[in-house]
């Protein structure tokens, strides 16, 4: 498993919170994802043999988002 810490943009209120967690752990390969409004950062536990990074941070964005 890989461990890997995102900033992201956009982010404000709870909505964003279960969004990002709702629809990226329901990814296969996302072990865990915790969104952490007051940083602006999302924590991904993934498996990089099932999904890719890139993968990941495209569902973010798709969402309205902006990945750094």
């Amino acid at each position: 498993m890989q461990q890997v810490t995102l900033n992201v943009q956009g982010m404000s209120c709870g909505h964003c919170v279960i969004s990002i967690e709702g629809n990226v752990g329901k990814l296969n390969g996302v072990e865990s994802v915790k969104v952490h409004l007051d940083t602006a950062k999302v924590d991904l536990t993934l498996d990089s043999n099932v999904i890719s990074l890139k993968e990941i941070k495209d569902e973010i964005e798709d969402q309205g988002y902006e990945v750094e």
